[in-house]
């Protein structure tokens, strides 16, 4: 926090990053404890992240949000990482200090603050994981951490065979092979930001005892289905607002109220994005 009169810079680093809406609720979350600071986007490619990183730290920026697709490079050039990033594999939050740059995820605590408002025992509920990116490793360590008997399937079946052998949990060829037998549905990947994407299974075979996430912060067609067919159902909304007020608890040992940055971002309406 600064005692000095100074703006603070803070951020989020992405690519695209316009549609974010970080910089939303971590502004009111500043602003609630009247703190001189300001959350702004910066869009970096892929291919000049590294020279970004170096000109963020030399320019004095206290912290920054990272989303794709620099996730696991932010890991690599970090000084010293959290123990729950490195066991991911990737970071979603950076804090430039005197002593040199700290990486950690707050993804995982995220999700798990968001899915237990649907269900409070994770412990040998059967999940299936849709997807390998950077945010199913997140989730998969999150569920894994709980105890849950996770599944996982990706449309790049190596993909999702290297994040099995890390998480230890176990591969399926296609989802409607295991549909009926788990109780969690976990959406980690972007089908269904647009809404001509094909759907990931044959949505129908979704049963009123489904609890199903999405973690696109939009109402996506398998939110839809699960809506119809009486199922418990989230989108991403939630699991952003935790990792994110998680990420500004770090930059300020502060902590802000759900209610105070959920109403600003609900009072703000933005084209979905990560």
């Amino acid at each position: 926090m600064n005692l000095d009169g100074k703006t603070e810079v803070y951020g989020v680093v992405g690519y695209p990053v316009k549609h974010s809406l970080s910089p939303v609720f971590q502004n009111r979350a500043f602003e609630y404890h009247s703190i001189n600071a300001v959350y702004v986007p910066f869009e970096v490619k892929p291919e000049e992240f590294e020279i970004a990183f170096k000109g963020l730290k030399a320019l004095g920026v206290k912290g920054v949000n990272i989303t794709l697709p620099h996730k696991e490079k932010a890991l690599e050039l970090a000084d010293f990482v959290d123990g729950h990033a490195k066991a991911i594999g990737s970071v979603n939050t950076l804090k430039f200090t005197q002593e040199g740059v700290y990486a950690y995820n707050t993804d995982w605590i995220g999700f798990l603050k968001a899915v237990k408002k649907l269900l409070l025992q994770l412990k040998d509920i059967k999940t299936l994981v849709l997807g390998a990116g950077g945010s199913s490793r997140a989730i998969l360590y999150a569920l894994k951490g709980e105890g849950s008997e996770v599944y996982l399937w990706n449309r790049t079946i190596e993909k999702a065979y290297r994040l099995c052998e890390s998480f230890d949990c176990k591969l399926v060829e296609r989802p409607e092979k295991i549909i009926d037998e788990v109780k969690l549905i976990v959406n980690t990947t972007s089908s269904g930001l647009k809404e001509d994407d094909l759907p990931l299974f044959d949505y129908d075979l979704l049963k009123p005892t489904h609890v199903v996430v999405d973690i696109i912060y939009k109402e996506t067609p398998l939110l839809k289905k699960a809506k119809e067919k009486g199922c418990i159902f989230q989108d991403g909304l939630d699991m952003l607002l935790y990792q994110g007020m998680e990420s500004f608890r770090i930059w300020t040992g502060l902590e802000v109220p759900y209610e105070v940055v959920r109403e600003v971002v609900l009072r703000h309406s933005v084209p979905a994005g990560s």
